[in-house]
């Protein structure tokens, strides 16, 4: 995309010196105060209008050139970086099929304060799309081992990847199945001492539906980005355009029995197209040596690394939430139970951060509104920056704590 948008400058300035049809003065378009693209022709043709062409053309060139060689020096020295994730799982508490629950509550990991007082174990529940490692994604940006530290149990579901019978999983077969009986399990550690549950994107949906359901198991919510209207924000796609998505990727996914990863970072990238050839071309100006370069590189490596999406749980998503917008309407079913946020009687904690692309502050705002209790918090980071960023710890992993302490008392 970055290159097609690059190299047609020099064609696009060709053309429009030689009348193309939208600079045309006799076009009627040009003269249409609505048609923002034709006047901004207009007035560019009348800023280049008295420069030398050989010279405008070979800045133009140069320009195109300086471009392509950042984002390529940016995607090479990303291919080329010795960081690996080479940071150990804790063990396996519980496993069904693909999905595992591990338990960071060991003595390496936990507080040993004289005195600390037992804290809540919480049941932490990312996206089924993206790996779960981005909530432990190394010694210093691991927000399951930080809490651990800090005294609390965490267990971080692991969704791994779908597989026979689990590509005909849908959203109720992860929540009523796999998350119920992972939470049956924490309760069984835990004496019955209900734990918090915290769900991480579309996690935090799955967890909702969840902490309707077992309400009696549960001491609390904490959603982190959690998207509910799917229609809200400046990101939001037209009607015309999901529809396109719908029937473009549920077809492929009934044939293969899921979403294949290279679609879904295909749609991902139509939020913000250009956001992938920023943060390269960023990537190349960093020493690789440096901190930065590689806490770059440990997260991108996790976006590179997702998992395909089962095909009835891929349905739901795009036709359900982002084309019909059940979750907002009121309608959205888990096991033929409407998720009404608004019956629900728990302490709530919704942190929405400024800056998110992915789930615009609008989608998860707007759960906040249905809420009966909740507290909100709103980080000044972005979707992933809020877990794993150079402020996390100050902006969400301190409040969060912060929250789940005075939930404990």
């Amino acid at each position: 995309m970055a290159c097609t948008t690059w190299t047609s400058s020099s064609a696009g300035l060709t053309l429009l010196k030689n009348g193309w049809p939208l600079s045309n003065p006799n076009n009627p378009a040009s003269g249409n105060p609505e048609n923002g693209q034709a006047l901004g022709i207009e007035t560019l043709l009348s800023q280049i209008e008295g420069l030398e062409g050989d010279d405008f053309n070979k800045a133009l060139t140069q320009e195109v050139s300086a471009r392509l060689r950042a984002l390529l020096d940016g995607i090479q020295s990303y291919r080329s970086h010795p960081y690996r994730r080479d940071l150990e799982d804790p063990p396996s508490a519980w496993q069904e099929g693909s999905a595992r629950l591990l338990d960071f509550g060991l003595a390496k990991h936990r507080s040993k304060r004289p005195g600390a007082k037992s804290k809540p174990a919480v049941l932490v529940v990312p996206s089924l799309i993206n790996r779960s490692y981005v909530l432990d994604l190394s010694e210093k940006r691991s927000l399951c081992r930080w809490l651990a530290g800090q005294g609390f149990r965490p267990f971080l579901m692991d969704w791994g990847a779908p597989n026979g019978t689990e590509q005909r999983f849908g959203l109720s077969d992860y929540t009523c199945g796999y998350l119920e009986r992972a939470l049956d399990h924490v309760l069984s550690v835990t004496a019955g001492r209900p734990p918090v549950l915290l769900g991480y994107c579309m996690g935090g949906l799955l967890t909702l539906a969840l902490a309707q359901r077992r309400a009696e198991d549960v001491s609390g919510l904490a959603l982190l980005a959690t998207p509910w209207d799917f229609h809200a924000g400046e990101n939001a796609l037209p009607d015309g355009q999901l529809a396109a998505v719908s029937s473009s990727c549920l077809p492929l996914a009934s044939r293969l029995g899921y979403l294949p990863v290279d679609t879904l970072q295909s749609l991902f990238a139509l939020l913000d197209p250009m956001a992938v050839t920023r943060k390269f071309v960023g990537f190349s100006k960093l020493d690789p040596d440096s901190q930065s370069a590689r806490e770059f590189v440990a997260v991108e490596d996790w976006i590179n690394d997702g998992v395909p999406l089962a095909a009835p749980v891929a349905g739901e998503c795009l036709e359900g939430w982002y084309r019909r917008n059940l979750t907002a309407r009121g309608e959205w079913e888990i096991d033929g139970e409407k998720v009404r946020p608004e019956h629900l009687d728990l302490p709530c904690l919704a942190i929405v951060p400024a800056q998110d692309r992915i789930v615009p502050p609008g989608s998860a705002l707007a759960l906040c509104k249905a809420l009966r209790s909740v507290e909100l918090l709103r980080p000044r980071s972005g979707h992933v920056g809020m877990v794993v960023g150079q402020q996390a710890r100050e902006d969400t992993w301190q409040p969060l704590a912060a929250w789940l302490s005075a939930l404990a008392t």
